[in-house]
């Protein structure tokens, strides 16, 4: 492009950007001849110019302060290589004298270097022995030793080769002892020490409560603590057990003995509680017996709170009726004493008359000792068919895991299993309770009907008797 051609471009661009600038310009200062923009366009140009010069400068003062760090990271680099090229001849080196200097002690040891690796070998062993026996909760820093007879490349001393036999000898004295000592207990009070009992390697509980501990085996030579309580005591003979060896004095006792090292009680943590088994109806928790059991339960209590209810009400009555018994005067407190005002109010009619008016009054009472009786047979009825609903739908539930998982792990099937046989269990539980309040109120209910009609009797034989007269 010619040099023309180039001034006219700028100045075109000038004349662009001045009429620009004159749109924006205030009324104030206004270019007002051809003249003024023209030194106003020769200005702004010299302006910009300047500012283009001081731009390039400071762009050739960046590019020369990075080409000054980059050419000292370059020597820093090679400074680098070189001490990683001295650093690794001397590492061979010193593997070289490593080598000679093992095979130098090799020699040097003879046949004394397959006694000292048996040696190791069964340090390793034993120390995993002790690691997982419950008498380490006792002695914590028993295992040291041998991890470093086991893990060193030096030749062991006499003193590390006689705590190995020592150590075997500790442990077997030690299985034998029912013996009490404190130890840090991880859940009770973070961490604090505790009076326990161990009974051999088999068991360990604290003294007070006789709440059994689970052992952990330590890891590493960072400070553990061992002993941890069960999240769910076994309970029943084998706490009583622990107890007794607990608070025990001298003489014999029974002392709990897991022959499992601790497994066999760990698995009471699986065992369900009875609410976890057939739920809490208060707080609507459902257990293994899912809703159903939940509504039997609900059924089996409103039941039996009724039946007892009922119970103590017909037993009141009937007392009622056997002092009205013993009294001239009728009451109206009491079945009888009602009776007995109803054949006042007939004992002038004829002999027919009377007794129908003792039967009209024996009929209203009836249905007051009969009341109740048909609902707690009713419940009694519907508690085992309950029972049977949820026997069938926990083995639907069976029979769809059997569908979608197979045969092969059982527990996918024992949900469903234990519905069925927990909705069983809880309808036949509530059924007996309520089937003899039912027959206890039956038999209150006729036993009072019985007395009734027995005095009504007497009542019509006396009328006709005094008629006679």
């Amino acid at each position: 492009m010619s040099n023309k051609m180039k001034l006219f471009t700028k100045t075109t661009a000038a004349f662009v950007g001045a009429a620009v600038m004159l749109s924006a310009t205030p009324a104030s200062a206004q270019i007002n001849s051809i003249s003024d923009l023209l030194n106003k366009v020769r200005s702004d140009s010299a302006k910009t110019e300047a500012e283009n010069r001081d731009r390039e400068a400071k762009f050739r003062q960046r590019r020369d302060q990075q080409a000054g760090l980059l050419s000292q990271a370059r020597g820093e680099l090679a400074q680098l290589e070189r001490k990683a090229a001295s650093v690794q001849s001397t590492f061979d080196a010193n593997g070289r004298t490593i080598s000679r200097l093992e095979g130098e002690l090799k020699a040097a040891q003879g046949d004394f270097g397959e006694v000292f690796g048996l040696a190791r070998s069964k340090a390793g062993e034993f120390k995993a022995i002790l690691d997982s026996s419950l008498i380490t909760a006792e002695y914590p820093q028993r295992t040291q030793v041998l991890g470093t007879v086991a893990e060193s490349k030096a030749l062991p001393d006499s003193e590390q080769l006689n705590a190995i036999w020592q150590t075997m000898l500790q442990e077997i004295v030690a299985q034998r002892q029912v013996k009490t000592f404190t130890a840090p207990v991880a859940n009770s009070g973070d961490g604090a020490e505790q009076s326990v009992t161990r009974v051999g390697p088999f068991s360990i509980f604290t003294e007070k409560g006789a709440d059994f501990l689970q052992y952990s085996a330590p890891k590493g030579e960072e400070e553990n603590i061992l002993l941890a309580e069960l999240p769910r005591q076994p309970g029943g003979a084998i706490s009583a057990a622990a107890a007794d060896v607990a608070n025990s004095n001298g003489g014999i006792v029974y002392a709990p003995i897991d022959p499992t090292r601790g497994e066999l009680l760990k698995s009471f943590e699986r065992v369900p509680t009875l609410t976890e088994r057939v739920g809490n109806p208060f707080t609507f928790k459902t257990g293994h017996g899912g809703v159903i059991g939940l509504i039997i339960l609900w059924l089996a209590m409103l039941g039996v709170l009724f039946g007892v209810l009922n119970i103590v009400r017909l037993a009141l009555a009937k007392m009622a009726i056997g002092g009205q018994k013993r009294k001239a005067q009728p009451s109206k407190s009491n079945a009888l004493g009602r009776v007995m005002m109803a054949y006042e109010g007939a004992k002038n009619k004829d002999a027919d008359t009377v007794e129908l008016k003792l039967d009209e009054a024996i009929l209203r009472e009836s249905p007051k000792f009969e009341f109740g009786l048909n609902l707690l047979k009713l419940l009694a009825g519907i508690a085992p068919l309950l029972g049977l609903l949820g026997t069938v739908t926990g083995m639907i539930k069976t029979f769809q895991a059997m569908m979608i998982y197979g045969t092969g792990d059982p527990q996918l099937m024992a949900g469903g299993i234990s519905e069925a046989l927990v909705t069983t269990m809880l309808g036949l539980i509530a059924a007996i309770p309520l089937l003899i309040l039912h027959s206890f109120c039956s038999s209150l209910a006729r036993s009072s009907q019985a007395t009734l009609e027995e005095q009504s009797a007497g009542i019509v034989a006396r009328h006709v008797e005094s008629r006679g007269v």
